[in-house]
């Protein structure tokens, strides 16, 4: 049975990704595919992000009808649910997958066949094997779907492969990577290519899903990542990597022998990678610095603590100051992420922020305005408060608003105030502040 990969991002209608150009390919599909390729399955992929979705109804309609998996999150699912509808009208069979659809069952089957909740390497070649025999498929873990009777069906847990050294690479060679390496090298002078040498985070930041890999952490051995990553210098010739872990740092002995791995093979390609301030110390910041590490993204999310311990995310204030301060010292630039609108964050804890990135000082920082996502505790936790301004088909959940909330103006002024250079435009973004402490959102 034929099946055709795709995930619904088209860069040409990301505005923000446009300024940016950053583009990297989707993984998670890749890697379904070069699975479901060795186990025997005719595969192919459309690759949206540079694509077009007149292009891919195109394919859709020309067929001839088979089944179509859709990768999905919160920010492509408007994008996914068209692309269903267009695929079911045309006769194709529509499986959803990614960190979404699983949260959001009911409304996802009504516009899909089946979800692969989770993990989809082993519950999607089982299903495809199963030829979409729904009473075979009752005993696959990792699916939702409707059965007969109209009932939904849950079979649990996906399985969670073991031995990520037995999988095989991202099918990388089925999409066009030179055209990311491209667009990058246009815009930054360099072209960047990502690699994952694990799945899953163990932290329990209760904003964060973790709706695909659970609670678990699985790493590749360093060996197995070190040839990927020979393997993609001498075939893409990338000038740098991204290292896309949740937790890059988080073993700090794995990370002092995937250093010897690419020491054996004399391979020094920089990268950028994200960490906790808690898995950062000397030895690993100097291993870092050792192997090329350019750049290393702390998830900072505020400067008060309290407000940290309401996240719980298992640091303090103090320790992602020594992380930032352990990387400069081994000429490592640092990123920060900060979160605005955290449930309880007060004017204090957006003045205790902007101290510390003033104190950090980092190299570059990103803020967001907080938004809950669904099967998280803090979507749960302000449940009541939420209000969906559109129809579900048609929005995220980063536009859903929580009543009683400031105004995204108020957001716009601690904005002003993190990148406050001078003490006039400090009071300048105080003073907004203050001004605007009354409105609120929805």
């Amino acid at each position: 049975m034929k099946l055709l990969l795709t995930h619904g991002y088209f860069l040409t209608e990301d505005a923000k990704e446009q300024e940016i150009m950053k583009p990297y390919p989707p993984l998670g599909i890749l890697y379904l595919s070069s699975h479901l390729r060795g186990k025997g399955f005719a595969v192919e992929i459309y690759d949206s992000t540079f694509g077009s979705r007149r292009e891919l109804f195109g394919i859709i309609e020309q067929g001839p009808p088979a089944v179509i998996g859709i990768y999905a999150n919160l920010m492509t699912r408007s994008n996914a649910i068209e692309i269903a509808t267009w695929a079911r009208a045309a006769g194709w069979r529509v499986i959803f997958g990614g960190p979404e659809p699983a949260n959001y069952v009911d409304e996802y089957l009504a516009y899909g066949d089946v979800i692969v909740c989770g993990e989809g390497e082993a519950a999607l070649e089982q299903l495809l094997a199963s030829n979409f025999d729904f009473a075979l498929s009752e005993s696959i873990a990792g699916l939702a779907f409707r059965a007969a009777n109209g009932q939904v069906v849950r079979t649990g847990p996906a399985c969670l492969i073991d031995n990520l050294d037995a999988q095989p690479w991202p099918d990388r060679a089925h999409i066009d990577i030179p055209r990311y390496l491209k667009t990058w090298r246009e815009h930054h002078g360099q072209g960047s290519i990502s690699v994952i040498t694990a799945r899953g985070c163990p932290y329990r930041c209760n904003w964060c899903s973790h709706s695909v890999y659970g609670m678990t952490h699985r790493r590749r051995s360093p060996a197995s990542v070190a040839d990927e990553v020979e393997w993609l210098a001498s075939q893409y010739h990338p000038d740098m990597l991204w290292m896309a872990d949740d937790v890059f740092t988080i073993h700090p002995g794995w990370i002092q022998s995937y250093a010897g791995e690419l020491r054996k093979r004399g391979i020094r390609l920089p990268f950028e990678c994200i960490t906790r301030a808690d898995r950062m110390n000397a030895p690993v910041a100097a291993t870092l610095a050792e192997m090329g590490c350019l750049r290393v993204w702390i998830g900072s999310e505020s400067g008060s603590q309290r407000i940290l311990d309401a996240m719980q995310r298992g640091v303090t204030v103090e320790q992602v100051r020594r992380a930032v301060d352990l990387c400069r010292q081994n000429g490592i630039q640092t990123g920060m992420f900060f979160m605005w609108g955290y449930e309880g964050e007060e004017l204090s804890d957006i003045e205790a922020t902007a101290e510390h990135v003033k104190q950090c000082r980092p190299d570059v920082f990103f803020t967001t305005v907080s938004y809950p996502i669904k099967g998280t505790p803090y979507f749960e936790k302000l449940n009541s408060k939420l209000v969906t301004l559109t129809p579900w088909n048609h929005t995220t959940d980063r536009e859903i608003r929580i009543r009683g909330r400031h105004s995204r103006r108020y957001y716009h002024y601690a904005d002003d105030l993190l990148r406050s250079q001078t003490a006039e435009q400090a009071m300048a973004a105080r003073e907004g502040l203050a001004a605007t402490a009354a409105e609120v959102e929805a």
